[in-house]
């Protein structure tokens, strides 16, 4: 099969080969998919950069632990393991393999079988391949540390990125008055996905307006959590999930480390939030998006064989919605 290989950490046209490899055989409580697509998420361009470097402390200190990455698949059932009794061969799934094994810039990917659900039936595979780490990592921000609910005033901060488009759409499923912040262009996208307010970040320093939140959602910029404190309502929540960093050893876990210092002395919760992929969430996620609730946003598509391109766009930081990737 073909495959975007990486054997060692670098910039993406350096380091990523397409090639033909041997197709992975299922184990027990596995699932053998054919890629029909993908998508490129930011954790794709660290692991294939090795950035920030205390990260190759679980991904690989001197080169990746797996050569296949790639965190999103949407296909067909190709095999199953013995002990998997879910899925038989023909079914249409998505799922992601997000540090339980990656590999789906591939033409064939095995997955968990408790990484996978079936694919929502008002999705083609494009917009399927869209939703699995980006809309899950939503999901759990707002709702397992947001506690968002009915009512709740929550700011979302890159609104209009992977994640956020995402997050847009369900806190408006789940009733909170929801402000998003993006760039100027994409002011009139955040509002069609249903934002009640829009804050242009250009010419507006959010954080020092006169409105406050329950919930702030951090997906993008450099703000220390300290700014975020200003707009938060005293028992509101941050929940720190991404943003931008120039520092090669830490990255942005200096401002983990920093909620963390500070979250003693304030009156707020300063959360932070890893993504963990399950079966129930992707479920509840087909749910919603079967109901109309929630639709993928996708910027543009690339080839296998263009990947290399669909990194160095995502990494310029001006991506709206998904990039997705197709064999």
């Amino acid at each position: 099969m073909k495959a975007i290989v990486q054997d060692e950490y670098g910039a993406p046209d350096d380091v990523l080969e397409l090639r033909d490899i041997d197709p992975p055989a299922p184990e027990d409580s596995s699932v053998l998919v054919r890629v029909d697509a993908t998508s490129v998420n930011p954790a794709d361009w660290h692991l294939i950069r090795g950035v920030p470097y205390i990260a190759r402390l679980q991904l690989g200190l001197r080169r990746p632990h797996h050569t296949v990455p790639g965190c999103d698949v949407a296909g067909q059932v190709e095999a199953v393991g013995a002990n998997v009794t879910g899925f038989r061969p023909g079914d249409e799934v998505f799922g992601s393999p997000f540090l339980r094994g990656f590999g789906t810039f591939a033409e064939y990917v095995c997955v968990p079988a408790d990484l996978l659900t079936h694919k929502p039936e008002n999705l083609s595979f494009e917009q399927a391949a869209a939703v699995p780490l980006a809309a899950t990592t939503a999901l759990q921000g707002l709702r397992d540390h947001g506690r968002i609910g009915p009512g709740k005033h929550v700011l979302i901060v890159g609104a209009a990125g992977g994640v956020g488009t995402f997050a847009v759409q369900l806190a408006e499923h789940w009733g909170a008055e929801v402000t998003g912040v993006c760039g100027t262009g994409n002011a009139d996208l955040v509002r069609s996905l249903g934002a009640d307010h829009v804050i242009d970040y250009t010419r507006v320093d959010f954080t020092r307006g006169a409105r406050r939140y329950d919930v702030v959602f951090q997906l993008s910029g450099t703000r220390a959590p300290s700014d975020y404190l200003r707009v938060l309502t005293p028992g509101g929540t941050l929940v720190l999930a991404g943003g931008d960093s120039d520092g090669r050893w830490i990255g942005a876990v200096d401002r983990l480390l920093a909620a963390r210092l500070l979250a003693p002395f304030v009156s707020q919760r300063l959360t932070s939030l890893t993504v963990a992929p399950s079966t129930a969430d992707l479920a509840l996620l087909r749910d919603v998006i079967e109901a109309g609730e929630v639709t993928p946003v996708i910027d543009r598509s690339y080839r296998l064989d263009e990947l290399p391109a669909a990194i160095r766009y995502l990494e310029q930081g001006h991506a709206r919605g998904k990039i997705v990737i197709v064999p």
